[in-house]
C-alpha cells in the first residue's frame, strides 16, 4: 500500500521554531499503519523533537529496514534525505553512508524483528563502531507485516491473540547495548511523549551510538490480556528511573548542575544538557554496571524500566574518530585528492611489504 500525501495546507497561526518553520514542515506522508498503532505515536514525538531542535529537514538521513517500524520514516521530514534497506540490514547501510557524509544527521528506525533477529548481527557491529546515530527500535514483541508472529523481543509466557504462549529466551534490546558498549542507551514507551520527546532530543545531540528501545504495541496481534508489550501491561508495569527534560546548549550554562531537589544535569558531548529528576533513589545513568543491574532486577520483577539508563560523559570517540577520518565530509572531497594516482597507490602499498 502506497503512502497518501498530506494537503500542503497550515494554520497561519502555527508555532514556528528558530528556523522559521512548523511542525507541519516536519510532516511526511499520511499513516498507512492501523488505526492506533503505537508506531504513530512515536512519529509524532520525532516530529516534536526535530521541530524543537530546529534541525533543517535537508541536514537529516532517515534509515530503515523492512517492517512495520521502517514505514515510519516516510512520515515525517519528508524533505529530508532517506534509504530503505534489505531486512536486517540498514545499520551498514547507515555506516556507509556516515563515513561518506558525517556532515548529516543520522536517524535509524528498526524494529524488534529488523533488529533483533535477521539484523542482530549489523545491530551489534554499529553499537561497537560507535557509528555516530540515533537508532530507534519499535518494540512491539510481534512480526506485524507476517500476521503476529513471536519476535525475538517476546517475552517467555506471553501469549500470542490465538493464545499460544511463547517458550524462547527473549533478547534486550537495552542489556545487549549496554553489554556490548553503546554510549547512550534508553527505554521509552510510545504513548508516554512527555518522556519521549527529550530522549530523542538527547539521543540525535549524542555524539556516537545512541540506543532507544521504544515499547509500542501492535494494535491488531499484540495488545490482548496475555501480551507483555500491550499498552495495559505497559502502563502498568513501567518504572521510570527518570523524568528527563533537555535543554538545548546555551552560552550561559558551563558546568554540571546539582541541587537538593534531585535534579541533576549530564552534560552531552555537544555541551547540551540532559536533565534528568532522580525518581529511583540514587540511580546513577553514567554507570553502566548499575544500569545493567537496574534494567535486570526490573525484568526480573515483571516490570519495565523506562528514560535515560546510561549515558558515557567521558566522549569515546565515534566511527570516525576510532578511523582517524579526515573532519570534511569525503563527499566533499574532490576525486582527485580521493584518488592520488598510481604513485601514492604504491607507496602505500610498499608499507605493507
Amino acid at each position: 500500500m502506497t503512502s497518501i500525501a498530506k494537503p500542503p495546507v497550515k494554520h497561519p497561526s502555527l508555532r514556528k521554531n528558530g528556523l522559521g518553520l512548523t511542525t507541519r514542515d516536519y510532516e511526511g506522508a499520511m499513516s498507512t499503519l492501523c488505526a492506533g498503532c503505537g508506531h504513530d505515536s512515536v512519529t509524532a514525538a520525532l516530529i516534536t523533537a526535530f521541530w524543537e531542535l530546529d534541525v533543517p529537514p535537508n541536514k537529516a538521513a532517515k534509515m530503515s529496514g523492512i517492517g512495520c517500524s521502517s514505514k515510519t520514516t516516510a512520515y515525517f521530514m519528508k524533505q529530508s534525505h532517506g534509504f530503505n534497506a534489505v531486512h536486517g540490514r540498514m545499520p551498514s547501510v547507515t555506516s556507509g553512508a556516515n563515513a561518506a557524509n558525517r556532515s548529516l544527521m543520522y536517524v535509524g528506525i528498526s524494529g524488534d524483528g529488523d533488529s533483533l533477529s535477521i539484523g542482530l548481527g549489523q545491530l551489534c557491529h554499529a553499537i561497537r563502531r560507535n557509528v555516530q546515530m540515533m537508532y530507534l527500535i519499535e518494540n512491539n514483541g510481534v512480526y506485524g507485516l507476517t500476521k503476529g508472529q513471536f519476535s525475538a523481543s517476546a517475552d517467555v509466557g506471553s501469549t500470542s491473540k490465538r493464545g499460544e504462549a511463547n517458550l524462547n529466551q527473549p533478547i534486550d534490546p537495552v542489556l545487549l547495548a549496554l553489554t556490548l558498549g553503546a554510549t547512550f542507551v534508553a527505554r521509552s514507551f510510545s504513548g508516554d511523549k512527555a518522556q519521549l520527546v527529550p530522549v530523542l532530543k538527547a539521543a540525535l545531540t549524542h555524539k556516537g551510538f545512541a540506543l532507544i528501545d521504544v515499547i509500542s504495541p501492535c494494535v491488531s496481534f499484540n495488545d490482548h490480556e496475555g501480551s507483555t508489550k500491550s499498552y495495559k501491561y505497559t502502563r502498568e508495569h513501567e518504572v521510570e528511573i527518570s523524568a528527563a527534560d533537555f535543554v538545548p546548549l546555551r552560552k550561559e550554562i558551563s558546568a554540571e548542575q546539582k541541587d537538593a531537589g534531585g535534579l541533576t544535569s549530564v552534560t552531552m558531548h555537544d555541551g547540551s544538557i540532559l536533565r534528568f529528576r532522580k525518581l529511583a533513589g540514587d540511580y546513577n545513568p553514567t554507570d553502566r554496571n548499575n544500569a545493567y543491574l537496574h534494567v535486570k532486577s526490573c525484568i526480573d520483577r515483571g516490570e519495565v524500566a523506562t528514560g535515560l539508563l546510561f549515558v558515557d560523559e567521558g566522549g569515546a570517540p565515534d566511527m570516525h574518530g576510532l578511523n582517524k577520518t579526515v573532519a570534511r565530509p569525503l563527499v566533499e572531497v574532490p576525486y582527485s585528492e580521493l584518488v592520488p594516482g598510481n604513485a601514492a597507490l604504491q607507496e602505500l602499498m610498499g608499507e605493507y611489504r
